[in-house]
């Protein structure tokens, strides 16, 4: 019976304790501003956590403003990606409200050199070493571009540009207008046997002498 009252006694005291402690812990509006160190930039979005209350979690805005309710004497850390973890005790304050600048570390890791091949082993690499085809190179492979039989087979398939049909179209009106006067063929009327056949019937007919009468 003694040692559960003594157990109660203790707990008492304890609770007494700890209520007393929370009740002298002052209460203020904690606020700051989160900017980088050596520069004037803010840091956007820093989770702020209260390690005091039950790590309780805040954000910062993109400008690096805070704002929250705390207790004097409360742990704050300040983390974010790419910057050291600051920790920040609230300080003592005669009125209710505390203003904080918070100066954040970036971080700068510079991560060693990595030499991808895509060969997993030394093995497949004299492999693929050995298998080189040497003769395949950038000139091997212009010349077979630009053979007759790869232009060829391009030509079958690729289609007319718009430049390259008004162009053509072009060339084929100015070659029409340029032969509309001229004989195609380049035949000589004097070696036609039908041209001969007309001159000697208008000759009989006397075609000629009728138009000189007219005259």
């Amino acid at each position: 019976m003694t040692a559960r009252n003594l157990y109660v006694l203790v707990l008492f005291y304890v609770l007494a304790t700890v209520s007393a402690d929370a009740q002298e812990k002052k209460i203020i509006q904690f606020s700051g501003l989160i900017s980088s160190v050596g520069g004037e930039l803010p840091v956007p979005f820093v989770t702020v956590t209260n390690k005091s209350y039950a790590n309780q979690a805040f954000a910062a805005d993109n400008e690096g403003f805070f704002s929250f309710v705390a207790h004097v004497g409360d742990t704050i850390a300040f983390t974010s990606v790419g910057f050291d973890p600051v920790t920040y005790v609230i300080p003592n304050t005669p009125t209710d409200k505390f203003t904080a600048r918070i100066s954040m570390k970036s971080l700068v890791i510079e991560l060693p050199a990595v030499m991808p091949f895509p060969w997993a082993s030394i093995e497949e690499f004299n492999m693929a070493f050995l298998a080189l085809d040497v003769n395949n190179d950038d000139a091997s492979r212009i010349r077979r571009s630009l053979s007759p039989e790869a232009l060829a087979a391009l030509s079958q398939v690729t289609p007319r540009s718009a430049e390259e049909i008004q162009t053509f179209n072009s060339m084929q009106r100015h070659i029409n207008m340029n032969n509309k006067a001229i004989n195609q063929r380049f035949a000589n009327p004097l070696f036609s046997p039908l041209a001969w056949g007309s001159l000697i019937n208008s000759i009989v007919k006397g075609d000629y002498s009728r138009k000189r009468l007219q005259y």
